[in-house]
C-alpha cells in the first residue's frame, strides 16, 4: 500500500508548477494541530475577555470600598459628635443639679426627692462616653448604649424641669426674701482667704475667718449684693473703713478695708449698685475687701449665697 501522498501546487494558469511527496500521516497530523491551535487561540481570547471582566470588576469594588470608607468616616465622626453632645448635656444637667440646690439652700426649701439628677435616674457618669474608646466598641453596642444614654438624659430632664417647676411655685411668694439674700459676688478679684479656721498672717496662730478676703486692684468698685440699708458706714478700728447693710429677713452684710464709702448711713441701695471702692485701710496686707455675710447675727459662708 502507498503511504505516501503527493502534493501538487498549481500556479494561475492551472499548471502544475511544483510537487511534493508527504507521507499518508501528515494531513491527519495537521488539521489536528490546526485544530489544536485553534481551541488554544479561542482558549486565550476566552480568558483575556474573563480576566478583563474581572479587572473591571475589582476597580468597580475598589470604588465601591473606598465610598463606603469615606462613609464610615463620616458616621464615625458623626457619632463621636453625638456622643460628645451627650456629655455636654450630661455636665449641663449636673450643673443644673448643682445650681438648684443651690437655690433651695437659698431659699431655705426642702432637698429635691424627684431624682432629678442624672445619676438618680441609673445613667452612667458623662465621663464613661469616651468617644475614642466608644469606637473600639461593636457598633450595635455602642448604638444601644446611646440610646440608653439618651433615655436617661430625657428622663433627668423632665425630672429637672419639674423640679424647678416646684422651686418657682415656691418661690413666687418669697420676691421680697430673694431680693433681700446677697447672691452676687460684691467684686471681682481672687479670694484670697477664704471662710473658716487659717494661719493669721499677722500672728501666725490659727484663728477663725468669718468672712472672705477678695483681692483685686485698688478702687475697683464694690457694689451691694441684695436691697437693703446701710447701718454703718465709717471707720472700724482693724477692718479699716467698713460699710454694712442691713438686707432683712435677718441678713446682713459688712464689707472692710475700703479706701472709700460712697454710700451714707441710713441710705436704700438696690442690688448691684456701687457702696465703696476697695482698699487696703486697716489691718490689711494689700488691696482687697474683707465680706462678711451674718445670718440672725452668726457669720456664714459667703460662698453658699453666690449664684455667679
Amino acid at each position: 500500500m502507498n503511504k505516501k501522498l503527493t502534493l501538487l501546487i498549481f500556479d494561475a494558469a492551472g499548471s502544475p508548477v511544483r510537487q511534493t511527496t508527504v507521507p499518508r500521516m501528515f494531513l491527519p497530523v495537521t488539521v489536528l494541530l490546526c485544530l489544536t491551535a485553534a481551541l488554544v487561540i479561542c482558549f486565550c481570547i476566552f480568558d483575556y475577555i474573563r480576566l478583563k471582566g474581572e479587572v473591571q470588576a475589582v476597580h468597580t469594588l475598589r470604588s465601591k470600598l473606598r465610598t463606603q470608607a469615606e462613609q464610615v468616616a463620616q458616621q464615625q465622626s458623626q457619632i463621636v459628635a453625638f456622643s460628645n453632645k451627650i456629655n455636654e448635656i450630661s455636665t449641663e444637667l449636673v450643673n443644673l443639679q448643682n445650681f438648684e440646690h443651690k437655690i433651695r439652700i437659698i431659699a431655705n426649701l426642702e432637698t429635691s426627692d424627684s431624682g432629678s439628677s442624672l445619676f438618680g435616674v441609673g445613667g452612667s457618669d458623662p465621663e464613661d462616653l469616651d468617644p475614642a474608646m466608644m469606637m473600639e466598641k461593636d457598633y450595635q453596642d455602642l448604638v444601644r448604649d446611646m440610646h440608653v444614654e439618651i433615655n436617661e438624659i430625657d428622663h433627668a430632664a423632665h425630672n429637672q424641669h419639674d423640679s424647678f417647676a416646684s422651686i418657682f411655685s415656691h418661690l413666687e411668694g418669697k420676691r421680697n426674701l430673694l431680693a433681700a439674700t446677697p447672691s452676687v459676688r460684691p467684686v471681682k478679684g481672687w479670694i484670697s482667704s477664704h471662710f473658716g479656721y487659717r494661719e493669721s498672717p499677722f500672728t501666725g496662730r490659727r484663728e477663725f475667718h468669718r468672712g472672705l478676703d477678695i483681692a483685686t486692684h485698688a478702687g475697683t468698685p464694690i457694689i451691694s449684693p441684695a436691697d437693703g440699708i446701710v447701718t454703718f458706714a465709717g471707720s472700724k478700728g482693724l477692718m479699716g473703713n467698713m460699710i454694712t447693710i442691713e438686707h432683712g429677713f435677718g441678713m446682713v452684710t459688712r464689707y472692710g478695708h475700703t479706701q472709700k464709702i460712697v454710700k451714707k448711713r441710713g441710705e436704700q441701695v438696690k442690688r448691684g449698685e456701687t457702696i465703696a471702692l476697695v482698699g487696703n485701710t486697716g489691718r490689711s496686707t494689700g488691696p482687697h475687701v474683707h465680706y462678711e455675710v451674718r445670718l440672725n447675727g452668726v457669720a456664714v459662708n459667703p460662698t453658699n449665697y453666690f449664684f455667679n
